[in-house]
């Protein structure tokens, strides 16, 4: 069957002929002629005249490359500068982390591996496969369908219906690509693996779910339908991992939930002797789970009943410091745990939002200011509409997170005032975690991305608390086969509407993966 080119090849250079080839192969892996006429003219030609003799022209350098299909060595020049930027990145992070941040902390010895076997280097490669696979992958399936099209490949069409209908759909190529996929099985399966997959899915459903929007399948969804209905059931799972599989938390979420609950957690008091232990944030956490365990014990107060030997159940002893000189009209124990010299659950809610408010607000006005910088130029323009537009930013997503973690202490108070004891005495967390995620609705016009973030957070924690109880186990490469078929999900919106793929520097990687160079199809289209 004679095939069509849809790519033909250019005639090879005369004066090429009389390079040496391995001088033309190393020039070709290496840069390409548009590349050397702009390095010729901005460093060649403010080079020192002896320099510039020796150099060659640019059109030299253009008649030597000139040989063959330039695509396969433009690919290979892409993957070899994607080996050596993330390797070199990957090192400057490791000397940052070990030397600068490292300073003062115990360093823990780790075995020296060979070079093969460095996590490094077998990332960086990995990338880099993933990159030179999927360009080879996109041209051949692109040819393939282009080939099956031709006149002369009617007999193949006719015997072979459904493979020709799946070859020669639109989507074939973009499709077939995302079989580079399976390159990053280089990289040892570990956290990283799993976090790029869950990453690549959330992101696949972002954009099918924007592709099915402008679509107009989702015309008539209401006004309050939108990205903020994930965070309760995301919120819920994180409250119920924290306070029961801590292990399959992520940390970092921790920290920052436990550095700012000032008035649920309660501190050592500077006055309190050194010598007498105190509980900290994490035993008071897993003392609550125990709480929960024991279908959440009344408080006895000692100061009512001095003479009870056992106020507290054995397993919740090392509480005591907090709880014993607790008020006397709380009547629950959580609430004494809690909030133990006040004795009004609302006013500690209260009081907790007028402590909170202050040390996040700080904190996010730093956060969405320095995410501010590169749009410089429009507070120059016009400082007064984008400091009020950054306010509104920083006090909507300030109250969303204040109210989201106060909201989830305090129905642990709220449950124990309304629900029976023994009535979903583990489950609740669930719900006061789901009770603060409603808060996202303050947020809902431009929180998306970080309504994702902790959906992808709590998709990692809850495979990891299903491994750990049993629920379901692992398959050998299943992290592979998500980002494989994520990562055809994303090519394949990107060919169908690239305007569902939000964020301009995305769509113009995707053109770089596929071997179209640095452009958006996007503007493109919007420009024809």
């Amino acid at each position: 069957m004679a095939s069509v080119e849809p790519y033909p090849s250019p005639p090879a250079s005369p004066k090429a002929s009389n390079v040496d080839p391995v001088l033309r192969n190393a020039l070709r892996y290496t840069i390409s002629a548009k590349e050397y006429k702009t390095l010729h003219e901005y460093l060649v030609t403010r080079s020192p005249k002896a320099l510039q003799k020796r150099a060659p022209t640019p059109a030299k350098v253009k008649s030597i490359l000139a040989t063959g299909d330039d695509h396969y060595a433009a690919t290979i020049r892409a993957s070899l500068r994607v080996l050596i930027a993330s390797q070199t990145g990957l090192q400057i992070w490791d000397l940052i982390t070990t030397q600068l941040w490292g300073r003062g902390k115990k360093q823990t010895n780790k075995s020296k591996l060979s070079v093969l076997r460095s996590p490094n280097l077998r990332l960086s490669l990995s990338l880099s496969l993933i990159l030179f696979l999927h360009r080879v992958l996109f041209r051949f399936f692109t040819r393939l369908r282009s080939n099956i099209l031709a006149k002369d490949a009617a007999a193949f069409r006719r015997r072979n219906p459904r493979i020709a209908r799946s070859l020669t759909s639109r989507l074939a190529p973009a499709v077939g690509a995302s079989l580079a996929g399976f390159a990053l099985g280089v990289y040892p399966s570990d956290q990283l693996r799993l976090t790029i997959a869950i990453y690549v899915a959330t992101r696949a459903a972002e954009f099918a779910y924007n592709a099915l929007e402008n679509e107009g399948w989702l015309g008539n969804k209401p006004r309050w339908w939108g990205s903020w209905m994930m965070m309760p059931l995301a919120t819920g799972q994180l409250l119920h991992a924290f306070v029961f599989d801590r292990e399959c938390f992520p940390k970092a979420y921790g920290d920052f939930i436990l550095s700012h609950t000032p008035n649920y957690l309660q501190r050592r008091p500077r006055s309190y002797p050194p010598a007498l232990a105190w509980p900290d944030p994490n035993t008071i956490v897993d003392s609550l789970a125990e709480m929960s365990r024991l279908n959440w014990p009344p408080f006895t107060s000692p100061i009512l009943f001095p003479s009870n030997p056992n106020p507290l159940p054995s397993s919740l002893v090392s509480i005591s410091p907090i709880t014993s000189p607790a008020h006397p009209s709380i009547p629950h124990l959580s609430c004494a745990l809690l909030h133990p010299s006040n004795p009004s659950c609302s006013k500690t809610l209260l009081t907790y939002t007028l402590t909170a408010f202050p040390s996040l607000a700080k904190f996010f006005t730093l956060i969405f200011a320095l995410f501010s910088l590169p749009r410089y130029k429009a507070f120059l323009s016009d400082p007064s509409k984008e400091l009020n537009g950054l306010a509104k930013r920083v006090l909507r997503m300030t109250v969303f997170i204040m109210m989201a973690i106060g909201t989830s202490w305090a129905s642990i108070c709220l449950f124990a005032n309304t629900l029976p004891r023994n009535l979903l005495p583990t489950q609740r967390w669930f719900l006061g975690g789901f009770l603060g995620g409603l808060w996202a609705f303050l947020d809902r016009k431009t929180g998306r991305p970080n309504f994702l973030y902790s959906v992808r957070l709590s998709i990692d924690s809850a495979w990891k608390v299903g491994k750990k109880r049993g629920w379901w186990s692992a398959v050998k490469g299943g992290d592979l086969a998500v980002l494989v078929v994520a990562l055809g999900v994303v090519n394949a919106v990107y060919e169908r509407d690239p305007g569902a793929v939000q964020g301009g520097s995305l769509r113009k990687a995707l053109g770089i993966l596929r071997g179209e160079g640095w452009t958006d199809r996007a503007e493109q289209e919007e420009k024809e």
